[in-house]
């Protein structure tokens, strides 16, 4: 027989975790002294010792590997554990691949211009939302296209939902996409979040835009006459991760405090 200790050197685990397994019930000693309560262990002992390690490098609870040494898991339960478990490895290796392809274009970055991006991508998934909106068109996508669009847009928006009793329950939320007249004009969406059962009637459209399982977005302050530095740099951001914009661009107004300068925007592109 083997000491604790010898036991523990050849089982290449400490004491400490042999005294835990005990406790747990998971490897009891073969004997204990009943006047010293020293543990003794047999060579046979090692074989279970070196299952107990091999699933638990496989990221199984203590409480699963004891069920499995105790055969109380079948083969197609276990099968199915080992399964959800390459599942769970797969989905922790893509997020560090991600990660990985965030910090090597942070790098690059760096490297490129000498100093820390004063802005900062997040990926994100944004939830579904219940719009009151009224819509324009826009000559272009440039700051100075949209702005004397998406102003008035929402200035009206909020007169008639004042006049209907609507009141908003959310920051404004502005989206844009393609024109149907192409030409590069694009459609300027001003909404507010209404709660359910909502309705404004006036021309003000009710719209659900649904929730967006992943996104790349980006915070802007100040006036959104400057936001094209930061539109661009969240479009390298999306370009340099190797995503693939989808969908359509959103704005979400997290502050609009009468000084622009104060504005506080996150913009938000879908991405895959």
């Amino acid at each position: 027989m083997f000491g604790i200790g010898d036991f523990a050197r050849h089982g290449r685990v400490s004491v400490r975790m042999l005294r835990h397994y005990d406790a747990v019930g998971l490897l009891r000693p073969a004997r204990v002294d009943p006047v010293s309560g020293y543990r003794f262990y047999e060579a046979a002992q090692l074989s279970r010792l070196n299952r107990i390690i091999a699933l638990k490098e496989l990221g199984f609870t203590l409480n699963q590997v004891g069920s499995i040494l105790d055969e109380q898991v079948g083969t197609d339960e276990l099968r199915g554990m080992l399964r959800l478990r390459r599942a769970e490895l797969e989905e922790a290796r893509s997020a560090a691949e991600a990660r990985l392809a965030q910090v090597e274009a942070r790098l690059r970055g760096i490297e490129s211009e000498g100093l820390m991006s004063r802005y900062d991508a997040v990926l994100k998934e944004l939830p579904a939302v219940r719009l009151a909106e009224l819509s324009g068109t826009a000559p272009g996508f440039a700051p100075e296209e949209i702005g004397p669009v998406i102003r008035p847009l929402y200035e009206e928006l909020c007169r008639r939902l004042d006049e209907a009793g609507v009141v908003p329950d959310g920051p404004g939320l502005a989206y844009y996409r393609a024109a149907p007249e192409g030409g590069g004009a694009v459609a300027v969406h001003a909404g507010l979040p209404v709660p359910a059962g909502a309705e404004a009637g006036g021309g003000v459209e009710i719209v659900e835009l649904p929730a967006v399982e992943r996104a790349a977005t980006l915070v802007h302050r100040g006036p959104m006459d400057d936001v094209l530095p930061a539109s661009q740099a969240l479009a390298h951001w999306i370009e340099e991760n190797g995503r693939e914009p989808v969908g359509d661009w959103r704005e979400l107004n997290l502050e609009v405090p009468e000084d622009p300068a104060g504005w506080v925007t996150e913009l938000q592109q879908p991405v895959a």
